[in-house]
């Protein structure tokens, strides 16, 4: 269906993409593979129209196309769902998804009613519980993630680019999506399937394209290649050990809640936390994982049910501020949205948590110091970039949650919470991610690891919080931590 030679791009004279090659076949998956900075994205964007090439040829049955825009592509039968989310917040899902394209009744106005009922029975058919009238902003990095998937599909396209379509989903959401690619596969279509999540490439995709330092290294079927050579392939090298864990929990309480409430019905969740331990969060989307870390970082002040101690001290965060005198960080599930101030360089946020520290008087920051600061998180998380002036968006996916790491780091936090850690980082970041956290764990710090992968959870956690409806189902601890347990408690 779609076949692509010697695609190149340069950004100021950098290569971005030296040699992109790529076939892809009627009723199939193929896994588009590659460690983030490959050139993936550039790579996808250019057959999109959202790029232009500086050479190389595209061709869709057989015919050489040239699109200057998304909506040549779109016309031409290939839709995207983007990395990054990008929907209009103060529109309605029903708006999102046909943007552009609105259904138009008497005197040519929109048919609401008509818009409503269409993306209603899209989400019906995918298996999402998502009302089309919500408002995006109101939404969850999950629920939009769905969003964008339905859109997608909603083109009937031939050709469906899905670039991690899952990394804001649970396992549930996930099963829908796959369910949905069965019967795109069955229908004649194509997908091109972008994961950092191995697993995932192995359970859906028939064949596989590697890319590494923007240029093609292989193709093949997936049934010729297992786990350990694809890893080295992506990575460029052998990758003995996919965890990093090196923690002994200790006997002491660092952090204890009891009985406290938080948004969207989460209620009377207790547990606590013990120095050196790496405590999982698991649970399937809205099961209220991510509420439970902001109403201890003081992002819902509202919430007042409860009790939560710090090395027996009462925490009353009624802001971020609080709870970073407290001995807190949060790395939040969505690092552009959230984590980063993604208009700066990497000095600038870097130093983003720091600067009551860096300053020179009350009204003036110390350049030295913000400088010194920037270059200690880049040399420490071994962070790729030319300079610390670099903007942060011009950093691969993997250097930019490190960035949002080295942010905290500089405050010098006793307790991490951190949520969805390693969403969309290859899984060579994804190692020195998990390095990490076990030193931080190692060196007496306490961890708190949300994330929606069972075998991030099992190869990180020493106990593991399952939540289900807003409550604790269960925790479990040692040979209990099995992946049907947890899914069982989810569920």
């Amino acid at each position: 269906m779609l076949e692509v030679e010697g695609l190149r791009k340069s950004f100021g004279g950098v290569s971005a993409l030296r040699d992109g090659r790529f076939r892809l076949e009627r009723g199939s998956v193929h896994a588009f593979c590659g460690g983030n900075g490959a050139g993936k994205s550039t790579f996808l964007k250019i057959v999109m129209g959202i790029l232009p090439r500086d050479g190389g040829t595209i061709r869709l049955n057989g015919r050489a196309v040239s699109f200057t825009s998304p909506r040549d592509a779109l016309a031409a039968g290939i839709s995207i769902i983007e990395q990054e989310l990008s929907p209009v917040p103060a529109m309605t899902v029903a708006e999102n998804v046909f943007l552009g394209r609105e259904p138009v009744g008497l005197f040519g106005r929109i048919d609401f009613a008509k818009m409503n009922a269409a993306t209603s029975d899209l989400m019906d058919r995918l298996g999402f519980s998502i009302a089309p009238t919500a408002l995006m902003m109101d939404l969850t990095v999950a629920q939009v993630q769905l969003v964008e998937i339905a859109k997608a599909i909603s083109y009937d396209a031939e050709v469906i680019i899905m670039d991690e379509p899952t990394s804001a989903l649970g396992e549930a959401e996930a099963d829908h999506l796959f369910e949905a690619i069965k019967v795109m596969k069955n229908e004649g279509k194509g997908v091109i399937y972008v994961s950092h999540r191995l697993t995932e490439i192995f359970g859906v995709a028939d064949t596989y394209t590697v890319l590494r330092d923007g240029a093609f290294v292989e193709e093949g079927r997936i049934e010729d290649i297992d786990k350990t050579r694809l890893v080295e392939l992506i990575v460029g090298r052998p990758l003995t050990e996919e965890f990093a864990k090196g923690n002994k929990p200790q006997n002491e309480i660092v952090l204890k809640v009891e009985g406290i409430d938080a948004a969207h019905g989460v209620r009377d969740v207790s547990f606590e936390l013990r120095r050196g331990e790496i405590l999982g969060f698991y649970g399937l989307m809205g099961s209220g994982r991510t509420e439970i870390l902001e109403r201890i970082f003081g992002l819902s002040p509202d919430s007042v049910a409860g009790r939560i101690t710090i090395e027996g001290r009462n925490l009353a965060a009624r802001a971020p501020r609080d709870a970073i005198r407290a001995g807190l960080a949060l790395v939040t599930e969505d690092r552009k949205g959230s984590g980063l101030v993604m208009t700066q360089d990497v000095r600038a946020n870097a130093c983003l948590a720091r600067l009551e520290k860096l300053q020179a008087s009350p009204l003036m920051m110390s350049t030295s110091a913000e400088r010194d600061a920037a270059r200690r998180v880049i040399d420490l998380f071994g962070i790729k970039t030319a300079s610390d002036r670099l903007g942060v968006s011009n950093l691969s996916g993997g250097n930019q949650q490190k960035v949002v790491l080295g942010k905290w780091y500089l405050t010098e936090p006793r307790i991490l919470l951190l949520d969805e850690p390693t969403r969309g980082v290859d899984v060579g970041a994804k190692r020195e991610i998990y390095q990490i956290v076990s030193d931080f764990a190692s060196e007496g710090g306490a961890v708190i690891l949300v994330s929606s992968e069972i075998e991030e959870v099992l190869g990180m956690a020493d106990r593991t919080l399952v939540m289900r409806d807003g409550r604790v189902a269960g925790i479990l601890d040692g040979a209990e931590m099995t992946a049907p347990a947890l899914l069982h408690l989810a569920a």
